[in-house]
């Protein structure tokens, strides 16, 4: 990401949330307030030049002059949550991104459920808070390995529209299909949470037919064919008319920077949604996690770190 659009914070509270858990409550190092965001929204930390991560926000939308987040310690970390828990104290000061948001919520849905798995809590649980603040109608099913590894259980007051499912208390995982069924059709349906409950959460989504599905990942999806496209195509940017070839096997995002050209960029997984480009033209390859399959069909936007070029040209809003 250009580093003139960086926000520059401090680790204001460091607090322990749940096993492996830790939550960090970051606030501006000048008196300014931080740019607005929606539940949903995630912002970038840039721990070092070569390590960022992102994670979603998890304090109310109201609050102008701090932003928190929730990181789970990976035992599979490939060094982003391990710099977090390890490395990051009350004091410590980071560069961080202004927040995105590709799992926006539907304040206006007739009913929400909304479905989180482990630390993908922390985005539904803004959401959960906004829609009560809101008096909207919406249910919460809560699923985590064990009640000592679920974070924020204390801020949903009892009820019958939130259920906790702890792996370890009920011998086996959440019947996703079984439990979404006694929804009707027309809410809208969220989901965060593993790779694996994902899958299950889509899969029973299609079965029962729902339609309005949402769904934010952790990680880059699995499915997603991620890898270098091996014909040639080239690329016009529309604001200057010039055209770039990219050669087989190298990235469209890796071909714009030899250009000279200051594509955003943070992830390079097609998960953070960093370098979200408009296309004018053409028709891309999408290899990303983040649009939604009707997103992908318009051809209206893509992730061009990982993404490339059904045919043999694009035209880039770039």
């Amino acid at each position: 990401m250009n580093s003139s659009s960086l926000l520059h914070v401090t680790v204001s509270a460091v607090r322990r949330e749940a096993l492996h858990i830790v939550s960090l409550e970051l606030r501006p190092r000048a008196e300014e307030a931080l740019p607005a965001f929606e539940p949903g929204a995630h912002i970038d930390l840039h721990l070092t030049p070569d390590l960022v991560r992102s994670y979603s926000l998890l304090n109310p939308c109201t609050e102008g002059d701090r932003y928190r987040i929730a990181v789970l310690n990976d035992r599979n970390s490939r060094g982003g949550s391990r710099h977090v828990h390890e490395r990051l104290t009350v004091g410590s000061m980071l560069d961080i991104s202004p927040p995105r948001n590709h799992f926006p919520l539907n304040p206006d849905a007739s009913r929400s459920v909304l479905v989180a798995g482990g630390i993908g809590i922390t985005p539904i649980l803004a959401m959960h808070e906004r829609l009560a603040a809101l008096n909207k109608p919406a249910s919460l099913l809560y699923c985590a390995r064990s009640r000592s590894e679920a974070a924020f259980c204390d801020r949903f007051a009892p009820s019958s529209e939130v259920r906790f499912h702890f792996d370890e208390e009920q011998g086996r995982p959440p019947d996703l299909r079984e439990l979404l069924s006694r929804e009707a059709a027309d809410c809208d349906f969220y989901c965060c949470g593993p790779a694996p409950m994902i899958a299950a959460f889509e899969r029973s989504c299609e079965e029962l037919g729902f339609r309005k599905v949402h769904v934010e990942r952790f990680a880059a999806d699995a499915t997603a064919a991620v890898s270098r496209q091996q014909h040639p195509y080239t690329v016009t940017l529309a604001r200057t008319g010039r055209t770039i070839a990219v050669p087989p096997g190298v990235a469209l995002l890796d071909a714009l920077h030899e250009a000279g050209i200051d594509a955003d960029c943070a992830c390079r997984e097609g998960l953070c949604g960093a370098c979200e480009t408009r296309v004018l033209g053409g028709i891309p390859a999408h290899r990303d996690s983040v649009l939604s399959r009707e997103e992908r069909a318009s051809n209206r936007t893509m992730m061009v770190c990982v993404s490339g070029c059904v045919d043999e040209h694009l035209v880039l809003d770039l």
